[in-house]
């Protein structure tokens, strides 16, 4: 029956069709993905769940509902369904909003489909820690640290040029000289946030003959392929050793605008910047002044503030940038995804410890 439930979750937002072969034993090794400290029935409200909502036309609740009789389940395909039954809700899968939580009585934890939890985190009740919060830290981290490769690689090498003037059906080999390609191999590369995401991109990097080094805000800890782990307050003097920065922090109040003029100064001339983050880290206007006199020799961005980032916006027009539309984190991750989230609602049923619980104080 949970084979049956893993394939049926797909239905969350799948886009790729998931594999049911997804050990969660192994998904929770392999990605390092840590118990709540408390079990779900000894936190305050808690009871044997009587009623969840769940982000779905049908297909999913059925499943569930089968393999959970005891519990109702009920599929809310909109915001508006999910707030008209949310008063006796013991749980809420896949929406959070202020309005939602507002209705809810007796509600005791949310599950939400992004790992960035900034959004969720303004909504009272949950800001307090009343209201526990799961997220999907850690589940996209192989895919984004694969982009976040793959822009590096496309600046470096001058793809991102390249691919601008393919319109023109001009054979220009000169073009390499005077974009200045070069390779990774031997160079440093600085992974700011030594997160999940942080350390798939860190990991690929080291697999390309890269100098690792890392920033993180609680210890100087990271796995081998990293060379050297600083502080949060080392940023700006190891940004002076990197040849390409790779921006991996989550969005909080110290991390917001992080990336400014002060930033761009201390950088060693003429390093690419990756964002695979949050677009509101970066000061826009910053970024565009120091792409354009050589500070920062080009960048890759998949998120972007503000966001969408207008048509008109220079971002669009400089040729040494390449921008994606916030979507790193599509790609073959799915099947992790739904196996975090049915074993996450198998635990809150039994009273269990929740998996990928977001700390308030933090914002991750």
């Amino acid at each position: 029956m949970l084979r049956a439930l893993i394939i049926c979750l797909t239905a969350l937002a799948a886009v790729v069709p998931a594999r049911a072969d997804v050990s969660i034993d192994r998904l929770i090794e392999d990605a390092g993905l840590r118990e709540n400290s408390i079990a779900s029935r000894d936190l305050e409200g808690w009871r044997p769940p009587q009623k969840l909502i769940v982000r779905d036309e049908g297909d999913l609740v059925a499943a569930l509902q089968e393999e959970f009789p005891g519990v109702a389940f009920v599929p809310a395909p909109s915001v508006d369904v999910a707030r008209a039954e949310a008063g006796d809700a013991d749980a809420i899968i896949g929406y959070c909003s202020e309005d939602i939580v507002a209705a809810a009585g007796a509600l005791v934890w949310i599950q939400i489909f992004s790992a960035g939890a900034e959004r969720c985190l303004t909504v009272e009740g949950v800001a307090s820690g009343k209201i526990l919060l799961t997220n999907m830290q850690k589940m996209a981290s192989p895919v984004i640290g694969e982009h976040a490769v793959a822009m590096m690689l496309s600046l470096t090498r001058g793809l991102t040029q390249q691919a601008k003037t393919m319109p023109e059906g001009n054979w220009n080999r000169s073009i390499g000289d005077e974009i200045g390609m070069l390779s990774v191999d031997g160079k440093t590369v600085l992974v700011v946030g030594l997160g999940g995401i942080g350390r798939a991109a860190a990991k690929r990097a080291a697999a390309l003959g890269m100098r690792v080094i890392a920033t993180r805000n609680s210890s100087r800890s990271g796995p081998d392929y990293v060379d050297y782990v600083g502080l949060s307050d080392e940023l700006f003097e190891l940004a002076a050793q990197a040849d390409v920065v790779i921006n991996a922090l989550p969005l909080t109040a110290e991390t917001r605008g992080l990336f400014d003029r002060a930033f761009f100064d201390a950088v060693k001339p003429g390093v690419f910047f990756v964002n695979v983050a949050r677009g509101a880290s970066v000061v826009t206007d910053d970024l565009v002044a120091a792409l354009a006199d050589g500070r920062v020799a080009g960048a890759g961005l998949d998120v972007t503030d503000p966001e969408p980032l207008p048509p008109d916006h220079p971002l669009w027009r400089m040729p040494n940038v390449i921008i994606t539309p916030h979507i790193a984190w599509y790609g073959n991750n799915r099947e992790r995804r739904t196996a975090l989230t049915g074993e996450n609602i198998r635990r809150f049923i039994a009273g269990d410890r929740l998996l990928n619980v977001v700390d308030p104080a933090r914002g991750y």
